[in-house]
């Protein structure tokens, strides 16, 4: 019973203050203390939901976002993983791309999306290329600082004891860096979402950011917000996944932990 008791009071104490936000929106447009043909209540959102889930719309938007997403952060992932774990190991490489990859990471997604469409169109490669250069900045630095600090001393120490490269880089280095890997792909998919509205804002027929756009346009406020909450809360369910892959690879850590 004290276990139950525990969950619900943890549980309350992690949703207390989403339940008093959607309590406040909910009450602030139904008292007339903002207009709610511009900030539509959750109960008009929810049934908006519902409406384009039965109808279709909300899954084909929801797919074609995810899809989008997914593309640029795994290609992100790989190329900046790959590189950041180079620069960082050859540190004389690093010196001489640090300023260079800094100043790229300085050059928002959304400053260079005209440049994007010259170069590759209003298709789905200018999308996916975009969502890809912003996530890639987060992947590629904190795996580089991960793989920087790690302690060389115990690398020195597994090399005297003729350890091959291929063994320290898999079993010393990569373990090591992981937990700053896993923060730099973390954030690289919280900054695919935002990337993904912009690239499907502008030359998009389909995806979250075109349906916001397209019900802003024809002034159907509550599909509007729908959209915003849809595109919320799978950015949430990218971050949950993410952490459970997390996990998986740096359970290490809690065992380390425990031993301790």
């Amino acid at each position: 019973m004290k276990k139950l008791a525990d969950l619900f009071s943890s549980s309350f104490e992690k949703t207390a203050g989403l339940i008093l936000f959607l309590a406040l929106w909910e009450i602030a447009p139904q008292a007339g203390w903002v207009n709610s043909t511009y900030l539509s209540p959750p109960s008009a959102v929810y049934k908006a939901m519902i409406g384009l889930f039965q109808s279709g719309e909300l899954s084909k938007h929801l797919l074609i976002s995810l899809q989008r997403v997914l593309i640029g952060m795994a290609v992100s992932v790989i190329v900046g993983t790959v590189f950041g774990l180079f620069i960082g190991y050859f540190k004389r490489i690093e010196r001489f791309l640090d300023a260079l990859f800094q100043s790229f990471r300085q050059m928002s997604a959304f400053a260079l999306f005209p440049v994007f469409i010259l170069l590759f169109g209003v298709g789905e490669l200018s999308k996916t290329i975009i969502i890809f250069w912003a996530s890639l900045w987060p992947v590629l630095l904190n795996t580089s600082h991960g793989v920087k600090h790690v302690d060389w001393l115990v690398v020195q120490s597994v090399k005297s004891m003729g350890a091959s490269r291929g063994f320290i880089f898999l079993k010393v280095i990569l373990p090591a860096a992981a937990p700053d890997i896993f923060t730099g792909i973390r954030l690289g998919g919280s900054y695919c979402v935002m990337a993904l509205v912009a690239a499907e804002m502008i030359g998009a027929t389909a995806g979250l950011g075109y349906l916001i756009m397209y019900s802003q346009e024809t002034f159907n406020i509550p599909e509007m917000y729908a959209g915003i909450v849809s595109l919320a809360i799978m950015g949430l369910g990218i971050n949950y996944a993410l952490k459970l892959i997390e996990k998986f690879f740096t359970n290490w850590k809690q065992d380390v932990s425990v031993g301790e």
